[in-house]
């Protein structure tokens, strides 16, 4: 039992007594002093027995003071002989805490310094080593390895020398379920011994290479020139088998055809390189019989010794052979002319490139499914512009953007075929359309057969595109153009027909019986027929002539306030009875430069239009001239054109709702191609059984303009 327990024990013991006592105490208290006999003979017991716990609990008490007093002086003792151990072993000790994972240094006191975390632990330390040292402690906590030992290096970063330490680390303390507490490090300064170590190394560092350079070819000739020594690797180097043969012949400094051009007689020191064609010393007792047929390049340092007195005392000569050296340079020099030659070949084919893609406008592309990305440029190998999936797609107009993701989506899938799409994007050219893009790619395989990238090219399709477009349009038109031709002459044949059928017919009536008095009849219906249908000729020969750009426009002065109302007038001439006409001239005079026979045969037909469909009610004509344009308007009151004809009312031999012509039934068509001609427009308002009014909007620049002080109507 430890002196600690042995004092535990007595204060439980004492404390269990007084406790006991007290309900003794009340208890006799209550008997009111019954038995007192016996009661003061109990409460002398227990105040003895109380005593005599007092003074054992004083007694183990005083014990255990000067036990602790003896343990503190052995601690002192053993802390005093640890400081000495660690001073003359040149140790540090540190105990690690595996609750709290601090670190604590023993002093050489054997007091414990302050806890560190361990980051301000790992600043003692260079951070690989501390960070093995932290393995070996978690490997030691949790049981695969009962000891460790861990080489640290001081931290250099705090300006002191650098310091090596061996730690050797164990287990500290245990608990009785074999839970570890503690971990003891144990750091032995090897320092000096690690200098030294780094020391020997830089001398055998030294002497190796020292030794190595021995390893090159070495002579050495007498003061007569005669070659008295040469190393084997000299030997190695010039195939001499018997170095002592070589020796013995007595081999002169003049039969070496390595160095015999330099003249060691007029020189100290002589650093010499060069080409010997062995073919020239054939029969030399110096060289091996496999060498006389060969060309070496061997560099060279000849050195003479003399002595105190300056005379010549021998020569020793360094060498080397390097003909291996210059044959690899002249190789290196030979594939470097030729890589140069290559690269301007390439760098000449890339410039052709990418003069041929600037000038065709043309974009190499590559697609990147690793990366998701597109790269655009017009130089080989610089990309322009990287972009993103989304952005690819955002730049596609609206109606061709499920048709760039498809493609995308075809290649992130590394499809192998060949991609061909045309794209319209949110481009516009120099001349405002949209800009449409061609791209061709196909698939790069790289060695292990899989889709590496999509390359290919860009090609702008916009002139393309719109050609074909217009191509379209224009064909359309044409279409159009020989239906119209198809109807128009469908029509002006039936047109043709029926007034030649009358007249055929009125003229067959002369050949059978009839009466004299209806001859007046049938001569008058075959001249209306025939002036109908000359008038038709007419209309149908001058229109090919507009249509064939055969009709000359004129470009002369005209006074257009005179001219205005005679054509008026003339379109008139077979207005009925009961319709009033009114002419509104509010210019006295309107001078114009253009062709007034066209223009007045455009108002003469107007007026003939509103005359045939007008019965009843009024027509008027009337013009004026505002801001560089003469507006001329005919107006009537007849019998209109229904809305569902009224789009078609410019059209050749159009019918009104009554399958009636107007004249000839080119009279609109001829007034619009004429209108047209002359860079006008025409437009034309009309409701059923109300009437109709043409406008004629015809761009004019009026040299003299005087007005009328009174508008007067003509009637």
């Amino acid at each position: 039992m430890s002196l600690q327990n042995l004092h535990n024990r007595s204060y439980r013991l004492l404390t269990l007594a007084a406790t006991a006592l007290i309900p003794v105490m009340a208890q006799a208290q209550e008997f009111h002093f019954e038995k007192a006999f016996d009661a003061t003979h109990l409460l002398t017991y227990l105040i003895a027995g109380m005593f005599i716990s007092i003074f054992v609990l004083l007694f183990y008490n005083r014990l255990y003071a000067f036990k602790e007093q003896e343990g503190d002086n052995e601690l002192k003792s053993q802390n005093a002989r640890l400081g000495l151990v660690m001073q003359a072993g040149r140790l540090q000790l540190w105990i690690y805490n595996t609750d709290t994972r601090h670190y604590r240094f023993i002093t050489e006191n054997g007091d414990y310094s302050r806890e560190y975390n361990p980051v301000e632990f790992a600043r003692f330390f260079h951070y690989d080593d501390f960070e093995n040292l932290r393995t070996a402690i978690f490997d030691i906590c949790e049981g695969r390895r009962l000891t460790a030992t861990v080489n640290l290096r001081s931290n250099e970063d705090d300006g002191k020398a650098l310091n090596y330490y061996e730690t050797y680390i164990s287990i500290a303390k245990k608990d009785a379920r074999g839970n570890i507490h503690q971990i003891l490090g144990v750091q032995h300064d090897i320092t000096a011994e690690q200098v030294k170590k780094n020391n020997a190394n830089e001398i055998l560092m030294r002497y190796h290479t020292v030794f190595n350079s021995s390893l090159i070819d070495v002579f050495y000739y007498d003061k007569e020139g005669v070659l008295k020594e040469i190393n084997e690797t000299a030997c190695n180097s010039l195939k001499i088998h018997d170095k002592k043969e070589l020796l013995q012949h007595r081999v002169a400094y003049d039969d070496n055809p390595l160095f015999n051009h330099i003249d060691y007689r007029q020189t100290r020191h002589t650093v010499t390189s060069g080409f010997v064609d062995f073919a020239k010393y054939k029969g030399t007792r110096f060289l091996d019989e496999a060498y006389k047929d060969k060309k070496l390049y061997y560099e060279a340092s000849i050195n003479t010794i003399h002595d105190k007195h300056g005379n010549l005392d021998g020569i020793y000569i360094i060498g080397r052979d390097i003909t291996e050296m210059v044959e690899s340079f002249h190789q290196q020099q030979q594939g470097a002319i030729q890589l140069k030659k290559a690269t301007q070949h390439i760098q000449k084919y890339i410039n052709n490139i990418n003069y041929a893609l600037r000038i065709s406008n043309v974009r190499l592309v590559n697609y990147y499914p690793e990366s998701y990305t597109l790269d655009v440029s017009n130089i080989v190998g610089k990309p322009q512009i990287r972009l993103s999936q989304l952005r690819c797609i955002r730049l596609a107009a609206p109606q061709d953007r499920r048709n760039v993701s498809s493609v995308l989506n075809r290649m992130d899938h590394l499809s192998r075929y060949p991609i061909t799409q045309t794209i319209a994007t949110e481009f516009h050219d120099k001349q405002g359309r949209q800009s449409y893009l061609m791209f061709n790619l196909i698939p790069i395989i790289n060695r292990q057969g899989q889709v590496e990238r999509y390359f290919g090219m860009c090609l702008e399709q916009t002139d393309i595109v719109e050609t074909e477009r217009r191509l379209a349009i224009e064909t359309k038109k044409a279409q159009e153009a020989e239906m119209l031709k198809e109807s128009f002459l469908t029509n002006m044949s039936y047109e043709i027909r029926t007034p030649l059928t009358a007249v055929l017919g009125f003229a067959e009536l002369f050949e059978q019986e009839h009466d004299e008095s209806d001859e007046p009849v049938f001569v008058e219906e075959i001249k209306k027929s025939t002036n109908s249908l000359l008038q038709l000729i007419n209309d149908i020969l001058f229109l090919s002539r507009l249509d064939a750009d055969m009709v000359e426009f004129k470009h002369d002065e005209f006074d257009f306030a005179e001219y205005f109302d005679a054509y008026c007038q003339m379109g008139w001439s077979s207005v009925r009875p009961n319709v009033k006409t009114y002419i509104e001239n509010p210019y006295e005079h309107l001078v114009f430069e253009g062709d007034i026979e066209q223009l007045g045969k455009a108002i003469n037909m107007l007026c003939q239009n509103a005359a045939f469909y007008t019965k009843e009610g009024s027509v008027r004509a009337k013009y004026e001239y505002r801001r560089g344009e003469l507006v001329i308007s005919i107006e009537d009151t007849g019998v209109g054109i229904d809305a569902d004809n009224l789009p078609h009312a410019m059209e050749r031999f159009n019918r009104n709702k009554d399958e009636e012509l107007c004249g000839t039934g080119l009279n609109l068509p001829i007034i619009e191609a004429i209108i047209q001609k002359m860079g006008g427009s025409i437009e034309l308002q009309s409701e059923i059984n109300k009437g109709t009014t043409v406008w004629i909007f015809l761009p004019s620049q009026a040299k003299t303009v005087v007005k009328k002080s009174e508008i007067i109507i003509n009637e």
